[in-house]
């Protein structure tokens, strides 16, 4: 069939059960090798809409075999060469945006405006990483006397890059663009709730890399995902996903071979805010940091409200008051505000949570149940939900829930907020609001977080590290070291005396 129009759901519905869905595997679009597929299934309409291959080992061990192959001649390309490439697939990329948007919508549930969006954000990184390239360079030292000590960066090889199911698109592309400047060969694997963009990108891009370079390989399990940790011929590693999932990753790599693994991880993100802060200030930024938009589905969202007694009441009010004014609905409602969960099975956890927190004692504020639009019964959207009278040891403080639930928390001095902050296995975000300046700094330096905002939630600025530390992750991505990481320094002595 034709291209549907991208904006009718049913079309696009339509348009995706009836196609042919492939890996990309050693330059090729090809069916998984035992045949097998599995069903995906739409969090907006609740059908099956598509038939996607299910790779497993056998798969996953051609893809490494024609990323070794193709490895030499890649990683000899110039970087000029690479950045060119790399610069070529982003603008392919915004050239399909409505298409891989919609994807994204239908496939995971974000509004299409946002989708949309993510589509600009994956080619934003891959110019960005572009636009570094010239920084692969080693450096010169005077180490001794009639010789010569210079140091290259070199790239690893096959890498594998294993992404979560949130912004489905923007991780396809944003998080191969490091690696491929670096000169690997990338071994990606698309989330299995959300694969059809990630899919479609490769296709999309196929002509632009050699054979081999890129392989793309969905799978319905945590097979596929064992058997790329596990191979021994990868030994570079970069996932996003669950704390529980990256120490698993860590295990089974550890128990095959030295391997390089960087994991952004889960959060139960805190935004302290002091009495002198803006109360209207604070609730907008509370609520752009919980990203109900995409119903709290981020790891780096600030799920927890610490605030101070003196404006609590204040602020959780303006809070009601801004959530109450977002319009829920269809997400292919270009002014629908708030996306549907991704799984039946997050959608049941999200629940499970709601019933969690009213039977530790907090009290529901707005939101804690389910919302069905209009001609969209099997849509997955839980109303944005806000609880008041959270203390820290509860569950509802310290589990990440991945869901539209912020939690309010109180506290009355300052050591007691950063205590509250920090009591928790993760440390991925943080954020602080108050007019002193002194306080702003002391706090964002106690916090244990690797990413703090100031006055500000929620927004990332390419260039600027982002990770965490605890449980939530290792590394830091969008910025020089991510693409650093995907190298290996050779040192190098050069005598010229007699």
């Amino acid at each position: 069939m034709g291209q549907p129009n991208f904006a009718d759901a049913a079309q696009l519905s339509a348009y995706t059960r009836e196609r042919q869905w492939s890996l990309l595997l050693g330059g090729e679009l090809k069916p998984a090798a035992t045949g097998r597929r599995f069903d995906d299934v739409s969090p907006v309409t609740g059908e099956v809409i598509a038939e996607v291959p299910d790779a497993d080992a056998s798969d996953v061990d051609a893809a490494v075999s024609a990323g070794l192959q193709a490895f030499p001649a890649w990683s000899a390309t110039s970087v000029q060469e690479r950045v060119a490439i790399v610069r070529a697939i982003a603008q392919r990329l915004r050239d399909n945006a409505a298409e891989l948007g919609a994807l994204d919508t239908l496939d995971g549930g974000n509004i299409i405006r946002l989708s949309t969006s993510d589509v600009r954000a994956g080619a934003a990184m891959l110019d960005y990483f572009a636009d570094l390239g010239q920084a692969l360079k080693g450096e010169t030292s005077p180490l001794s006397a009639g010789a010569l000590h210079y140091t290259s960066p070199r790239p690893i090889g096959v890498v594998a890059r294993i992404i979560p199911y949130n912004h489905p698109i923007m991780f396809a592309a944003g998080k191969i663009a490091a690696p491929l400047i670096a000169g690997n060969c990338v071994l990606l694997k698309p989330p299995h709730q959300a694969p059809l963009s990630a899919l479609r990108f490769g296709e999309l891009i196929a002509d632009l890399l050699p054979p081999g370079v890129l392989s793309i390989l969905p799978g319905a399990g945590p097979a596929t995902g064992e058997a790329i940790v596990r191979h021994p011929r990868i030994r570079r590693i970069a996932f996003i996903g669950s704390a529980a999932t990256g120490l698993a990753i860590q295990r089974a790599a550890a128990e095959t071979a030295v391997k390089h693994v960087s994991l952004e991880l889960g959060g139960k993100n805190a935004l302290v805010a002091f009495p002198d802060a803006d109360p209207a200030q604070v609730a907008a930024a509370a609520v752009r940091g919980m990203n109900f938009s995409w119903s709290g589905q981020s790891c780096g969202s600030t799920s927890r409200l610490v605030v101070h007694e003196d404006i609590r009441e204040q602020t959780v009010a303006e809070i009601r008051r801004i959530i109450g004014e977002l319009r829920l609905g269809d997400p292919f409602d270009e002014n629908t505000d708030v996306g549907a969960l991704v799984s039946q099975q997050q959608y049941t956890k999200v629940l499970s949570y709601l019933d969690l927190a009213r039977g530790e004692g907090a009290q529901l504020v707005t939101g804690g149940e389910p919302f069905r639009p209009d001609g969209r019964d099997g849509a997955l959207i839980v109303r944005p939900t806000v609880f008041t009278g959270v203390e820290a040891g509860m569950r509802i403080a310290q589990e990440e829930v991945f869901g539209p639930v912020l939690s309010v928390l109180s506290f009355r001095d300052e050591a007691e907020a950063v205590e509250i902050a920090n009591a928790t296995e993760y440390g991925l975000t943080g954020s602080v609001f108050t007019d002193d300046l002194r306080r702003a700094h002391r706090v964002a330096a106690a916090l244990e977080a690797g990413y703090v905002w100031i006055n500000d939630s929620s927004r990332h600025f390419v260039g600027a590290p982002f990770g965490g530390v605890k449980s939530s992750g290792l590394g830091r991505e969008e910025c020089l070291e991510e693409l650093l990481s995907f190298t290996e320094t050779q040192a190098v002595h050069v005598s010229y005396q007699d």
